[in-house]
């Protein structure tokens, strides 16, 4: 039986999730998986870093308080150390579960490089390094022998970059259409029923839907980002943030959304890729008042949808969660039984 060893690159909600699914399954994720799982490095702004290559004890981690740092534990620094912690751990697998930079991607993008040209595989669920730097960051990984996966960049949990890639293979995408951001959807929904633009958001706020700045979600930066990603990963596009424009929905009243219901219609917040004829590749992020025979018509609330248009099946959708501290974990575990599958098949490959 293999194991796999984990540095686990910023401590809140979506890494110490998936170091709770390793407390609390270990023993079912080995016989479920075929290899076992060990935290061997944790880094975060405000505990610091540690290092302990046979393996930290995720039960006195995950009980610490606001007032504790690593400093004085064996292999504990109070500072995070990120860029020596990711060169120089033990681990095998990076999960990179910092904050999204849509700017530039920083301080996540070298994160993922420093991992990379270490050799070691590389899990995220951050949208600004597959989004901004993706090619150049999967080029890398295939230089130094490793992995870059997120498949959590788009959907969280739910796995819509595996299922286009693999279970859709053989069929010709022409567009892709997709409620990405599940709080910019609740709050529309929200909108239906009477409420202010600006009560849905506070609603979504105090749910833990949206963060206190609810700007990337309420002006659709956050879907710009996972639009670049869907278009570069599922059809090969090479666009960046600036080749997609984008609308949000501030523009939008409560008596626009209450009168589009009344005739049968949603406003969604969508993001849009599509390849013509000529095989030419565009992208849009907007808000858009769908029939009810859309199929991404009925997604309501904080659930997240993508619909592929294709050739040969029509259109096949997939929704699910887009959010959520356990269901974006699942997506890193995800990733990590990708990065095994891939080792084994090298190694047999070369035997």
């Amino acid at each position: 039986m293999t194991h796999h060893d984990l540095a686990l690159i910023g401590f809140g909600g979506v890494n110490r999730a998936l170091a709770e699914i390793i407390r609390d399954r270990g023993a079912a994720l080995v016989d479920d998986l075929g290899f076992g799982l060990r935290v061997v490095a944790i880094t975060d702004l405000r505990l610091g870093s540690l290092m302990q290559s046979d393996g930290i004890d995720l039960d006195a981690v995950l009980a610490m308080t606001g007032a504790d740092t690593f400093a004085g534990m064996p292999g504990g620094h109070a500072e995070p150390r990120n860029d020596d912690v990711i060169r120089n751990t033990t681990a095998d697998v990076i999960a990179e579960a910092t904050f999204t930079n849509p700017v530039d991607g920083e301080p996540a993008i070298s994160h993922v490089r420093a991992a990379l040209e270490s050799g070691k595989s590389v899990t995220t669920t951050n949208k600004g390094p597959v989004a901004l730097a993706g090619a150049a960051l999967n080029r890398l990984a295939a230089e130094n022998g490793a992995r870059f996966e997120y498949e959590g960049s788009v959907m969280s949990g739910t796995p819509v970059l595996r299922f286009a890639g693999e279970t859709l293979k053989g069929l010709r995408i022409t567009r892709i259409q997709g409620i990405l951001n599940g709080t910019s959807n609740f709050v529309l929904g929200r909108m239906e029923e009477g409420k202010s633009l600006a009560d849905a958001v506070a609603e979504t706020q105090a749910l833990g839907y949206a963060e206190a700045d609810p700007t990337a979600d309420i002006e659709g930066s956050d879907v710009q980002l996972k639009v670049v990603i869907l278009a570069n990963e599922v059809l090969g596009a090479q666009l960046t943030t600036a080749d997609v424009p984008r609308t949000g929905i501030s523009g939008i009243t409560a008596g626009d959304v209450i009168a589009a219901a009344a005739a049968g219609e949603h406003w969604k917040l969508i993001g849009t890729v599509s390849r013509d004829e000529s095989g030419v590749i565009s992208a849009s992020v907007q808000p858009l008042a769908l029939g009810a025979d859309h199929p991404l018509a009925a997604v309501s609330g904080a659930t997240n949808a993508v619909a592929f248009t294709t050739d040969l099946l029509g259109t096949v959708t997939v929704s699910g969660p887009g959010a959520g501290r356990i269901e974006t974990a699942y997506a890193l575990l995800s990733d990590i039984i990708a990065i095994d599958a891939h080792q084994k098949s090298y190694a047999g490959a070369v035997r």
